[in-house]
């Protein structure tokens, strides 16, 4: 795995363990990038007034194959956060209605949420999870004790930010269909990291960002909803899609895929980011990035004393999260790991809990595990 370093430009003179806030790009991915932003530049109107559907159609069938889908239930947005708000706008919530997710949610979408609760007066609910996870069966029923005859939405990641969990989110699908409640998955961290395949998630609309696992260029991501729910999101930007003077097959691509004048490079270039992956084997990848994480989590569990978050390593996958002792001052520890050992890795608050989440991508070693341990060693 080592041999991938070279692909990536992730500066020689850092320890790069947070892949997860924002991914990194190959360099062969980052070059088919910058060619499709040249060839934008090298005639505009030819680009996008004349090429545009093309060349957005070969990239969402391309996403489309990738994640097990039909292309018409896909559409590219710049991230995940993008893609709640289309979800959570289009909703007719208001009062008596309630929108259920855990305590364990992304910062940014927890803040779409409560800004829509506020103003249309619906109720959003942070279930408590509590840790270690346990069993799959165990976190449904958790879930499921806040459920009532109100609830609207279930809102889930499907691995989680702050405790870089995986959650069973196809068997709280499957059980939310059944009971009649809507499901919106934040897979933010999910393509790319563990296979994905929409049909068998079975969520009635899922966003993820692409720039992170799958290491395609900064402003990818994408929003996917069934096809018997697509006609309950409305364009969160209106334009030249609502009202087409000439329609494609679908109107959930009509909505949302056209915002105006913007760079498309980063989408067009998600079918070289899959490439990538495929050609490197990434199944062996993913495998050896989390027998990483598995030392990471381990050693630095006994370095600090504390319980594991999970009751067995089956709960993370690239990226895993452990708690350090109560006394660490969380900004001070990460600012001494950075500017003394040059070590870039995310020190997180969470529910009165310290963590420290270490993220493993391609470019990383056992090299960086060793490195990571004795500056914490130093440190703490």
């Amino acid at each position: 795995m080592n041999t991938l370093k070279r692909y990536f430009l992730i500066d020689a003179g850092v320890t790069f363990l947070n892949h997860g806030s924002f991914g990194a790009t190959p360099a062969p991915v980052f070059r088919a990038y910058q060619n499709w932003q040249r060839e934008l530049e090298r005639q505009p109107v030819e680009f996008l007034g004349r090429r545009y559907s093309e060349l957005m159609a070969g990239a969402r069938q391309s996403l489309a194959t990738y994640l097990g889908t039909r292309a018409d239930n896909v559409v590219y947005v710049t991230n995940v956060t993008l893609a709640v708000n289309i979800v959570a706008r289009s909703l007719k919530l208001g009062p008596g209605d309630e929108v259920l997710a855990t305590d364990h949610e992304y910062g940014a979408c927890d803040r779409v949420w409560r800004f829509l609760a506020r103003k249309q007066g619906f109720t959003y609910i942070n279930q408590p999870v509590p840790l270690p996870l346990t069993t799959e069966a165990a976190f449904v029923e958790c879930l499921w004790q806040r459920i009532t005859p109100r609830t609207r939405l279930i809102f889930l990641s499907h691995i989680t930010s702050p405790t870089a969990a995986i959650l069973p989110v196809g068997e709280v699908c499957r059980r939310a269909r059944r009971d009649g409640i809507l499901t919106l998955v934040d897979g933010a961290h999910a393509p790319g990291q563990i296979p994905l395949d929409l049909e068998v998630v079975g969520a009635d609309f899922y966003g993820a960002n692409l720039h992170k696992w799958l290491c395609a260029p900064k402003g990818a991501g994408f929003l996917y909803a069934r096809p018997e729910v697509q006609d309950l999101l409305e364009p969160l930007i209106v334009s030249w899609g609502y009202e087409a003077e000439t329609p494609g097959a679908s109107r959930f691509v009509d909505y949302h895929e056209y915002q105006g004048t913007r760079d498309i490079a980063a989408f067009l270039s998600v079918p070289e980011a899959i490439r990538f992956q495929q050609t490197h084997d990434w199944d062996a990848v993913r495998r050896a990035c989390h027998d990483l994480a598995c030392q990471a989590e381990h050693y630095i569990r006994e370095l600090c004393g504390q319980p594991s978050l999970y009751c067995n390593d089956s709960w993370f996958g690239q990226m895993v999260s452990v708690r350090l002792p109560d006394e660490i001052a969380p900004d001070s520890l990460k600012t001494g790991l950075y500017e003394e050992f040059r070590i870039e890795v995310p020190i997180i608050k969470w529910n009165n809990l310290k963590l420290i989440r270490v993220s493993f991508q391609g470019y990383n070693s056992y090299r960086d595990v060793n490195y990571l341990l004795k500056a914490l060693r130093q440190v703490l």
